[in-house]
């Protein structure tokens, strides 16, 4: 879907007309540079390759200089593509917030926080074996059973267990637009967005 890369700025709250106070996030989204236009012709689809957020040359590589150095850009950070752009656009252009409104409802992309090596009850919400008292101390947020020893004797897949935490990609959908600013390309939308502050986020339509 059409949309923008963007940056998540944090997090306020507003009020509405009825004096509810509703969370909201606040996204920087575009200015995006056109950096490549991708054809049915020559690349069997259609889509726009977009980049966002000013990066130095010298921490850039050497290849993909030329390939902004095409589009009459700078150097950028995050570089991502995106479909079902409607209209004509051409190597350079740049898109900017205006190409969201108040009323509309858009998709948000992100990476989550990463939490490291967590046990099961952070994890999954496991609410731990055993009681706390009759000298039961040293289980208390263990898992349990894995399963049958007999059959199958061995663990299935899938069984929640200890691990890896966060750091996913997750998508939030039909949020809707509270705020728009699109002179400092600013957007506030209901409601939370995964990822820490100052992280890359994908916002489409």
């Amino acid at each position: 879907m059409a949309g923008l890369l963007g940056k998540k700025i944090g997090m306020t709250s507003v009020f509405s007309a009825d004096g509810i106070n509703i969370p909201c996030t606040v996204l920087q989204v575009g200015p995006c540079v056109i950096t490549q236009v991708k054809t049915i012709e020559k690349d069997g689809y259609n889509a726009l390759q977009l980049s966002f957020d000013e990066s130095k040359e010298k921490n850039t590589p050497k290849p993909l200089l030329g390939h902004f150095k095409k589009a009459n850009t700078s150097p950028k950070r995050f570089v991502r593509e995106l479909k079902a752009f409607e209209g004509e656009y051409k190597l350079g252009d740049v898109l900017t917030a205006e190409i969201f409104n108040e009323d509309n409802f858009v998709d948000v992309t992100g990476i989550s926080k990463g939490k490291g090596f967590q046990g099961v009850v952070k994890r999954h919400g496991f609410s731990g074996v055993g009681g706390q008292t009759h000298g039961q101390h040293n289980r208390l947020r263990a898992p349990g059973s894995l399963g049958a020893s007999s059959f199958p004797s061995r663990v299935l897949k899938g069984m929640r267990m200890a691990g890896r935490t966060g750091n996913k990609t997750v998508k939030m959908i039909n949020m809707q637009i509270v705020k728009l600013i699109p002179e400092q390309n600013i957007l506030v939308v209901k409601g939370s967005v995964p990822g820490p502050k100052g992280s890359y986020i994908i916002v489409e339509k």
